[in-house]
C-alpha cells in the first residue's frame, strides 16, 4: 500500500487517469495509511486551486410537496416527515437570501426548489429575481430547479446564472434502489443539456445510502467523463419518516476516503463539502478541508448546518484564502 500511495498526487497532477481498481484501493485503505492518502490528495488540491477556498450559500425557495420518492429526502410527499411545505417564495425573499449570503462571505448563492422540475412560470419568476440580484450584489448565482429543458436553461443564463446544480446522487446501477419515480438517465441528460447551453455544471452525490464502493467509484468516474466543474459531496443525515431513517453506516474515516477519491479522480473539479458534513466528518472536519476547496455555509435545505463562525475559524486555522465578491479561482 505504501508503494501505491507513493507519489500518487504527482501522478494525478501529471495527467495519469486512475483506474477503478485503484479507486477500490483508496476506499479500502487501512486507516494507518489515511494520513498519507490525505497528503497526496492535498497535493492535487494545492496544485489546481492553490490555497483558495470558496463559501457557497443557498435559499430553499420552494419546500416539500415533492412528487418524487427519493428515499433519503424529507421533501418527498410520499413520506410522513415533519416538514413545512411552501410554494415558491416571492422575489423579495430571494433577494434577502442573496444579502444573507453576501454577509456570510459566500462567493456563490444558489436558488433551490423542490420538485421534479420547475414550471415555466416558476422559471420566469426565478429569472426575474436573478436579474435583480445581479444588479445589487457582488455574488455568483446558481440554481437547482430539477430537470428543466434547454429553453429554460437559456433563459436563466440570460438572466445571469453561470452554473446549474443537478446531482446524480449515486451510480446508475444503485439509483433505482433509492428513486423509482424518475431515472438516472433523466438526470444525466439534464446535465448534458446544461453543458450544451454553455453553463457550468455542479453535480454531486450523497453517501451512506447503502451503496457499495463500486457505486462510489462509478459516480466519480461518471463525473470525470462529464468533466463537471463542481462536485458537492453530501453525507446522509437519516431523517425520521424516510425509508433510510435507520441508515447510519459511514465513519469519519470512510467519509475522508470518499473526499480524497473524488479529488484524485476529478483533480480539476471544485470539491464542495455540503450536507451532513457536521454529523459524518465530526473531528475530521479540518482534515477534509485540507482536500476540499469549497464549503456550503449557513445551513442546507431542511437541516441547519454548524455555525458559520466555526467555518471561518477553520479557514483561518488552515491559513486559506477566502474568495469573495464573485471572484473566480485562479
Amino acid at each position: 500500500m505504501e508503494k501505491f500511495l507513493e507519489n500518487l498526487g504527482e501522478r494525478v497532477i501529471n495527467g495519469e487517469i486512475l483506474s477503478k481498481e485503484e479507486g477500490l484501493k483508496i476506499l479500502k485503505i487501512s486507516d494507518e495509511y489515511l494520513d498519507k492518502l490525505i497528503e497526496e490528495a492535498k497535493k492535487v488540491r494545492e496544485h489546481f486551486f492553490k490555497n483558495q477556498v470558496e463559501f457557497c450559500s443557498l435559499i430553499n425557495a420552494k419546500n416539500g410537496a415533492c412528487s418524487e420518492d427519493c428515499s433519503f429526502c424529507a421533501q418527498s410527499s410520499k413520506y410522513p416527515t415533519p416538514i413545512n411545505a411552501y410554494p415558491l417564495v416571492p422575489l423579495e425573499e430571494m433577494l434577502e437570501g442573496a444579502e444573507k449570503a453576501v454577509s456570510l462571505k459566500a462567493n456563490r448563492y444558489c436558488i433551490v426548489m423542490s420538485g421534479r422540475r420547475a414550471s415555466k412560470e416558476e422559471v420566469e419568476k426565478v429569472a426575474e429575481a436573478i436579474k435583480e440580484i445581479r444588479k445589487k450584489y457582488p455574488i455568483r448565482v446558481c440554481v437547482s430547479l430539477g430537470s428543466i429543458d434547454e429553453e429554460d436553461l437559456k433563459k436563466l443564463k440570460e438572466a445571469g446564472v453561470d452554473r446549474v446544480n443537478h446531482n446524480l446522487e449515486t451510480s446508475e446501477r444503485f439509483f433505482k434502489n433509492i428513486v423509482s419515480t424518475h431515472t438516472w438517465y433523466e438526470r444525466y441528460n439534464t446535465i448534458k443539456n446544461i453543458q450544451k447551453v454553455g453553463l457550468s455544471t455542479c453535480t454531486g452525490g450523497i453517501f451512506g445510502l447503502g451503496e457499495t464502493d463500486d457505486d462510489i467509484i462509478d459516480l466519480a468516474i461518471t463525473y470525470r467523463d462529464l468533466k463537471v466543474h463542481s462536485i458537492p459531496l453530501n453525507f446522509l443525515i437519516p431523517i425520521p419518516g424516510t425509508p433510510l431513517e435507520n441508515n447510519n453506516n459511514l465513519t469519519p474515516e470512510k467519509a475522508i476516503k470518499i473526499v480524497a477519491l473524488f479529488k484524485l479522480f476529478n483533480p480539476k473539479a471544485e470539491i464542495r463539502l455540503c450536507g451532513g458534513r457536521e454529523q459524518n466528518l465530526k473531528d475530521f472536519h479540518d482534515t477534509a478541508m485540507e482536500i476540499a476547496n469549497c464549503l456550503m455555509v449557513g445551513g442546507y435545505l431542511t437541516r441547519a448546518g454548524r455555525s458559520p463562525k466555526k467555518d471561518f475559524e477553520m479557514i483561518n486555522r488552515l491559513n486559506r484564502e477566502l474568495l469573495t465578491e464573485g471572484k473566480s479561482f485562479n
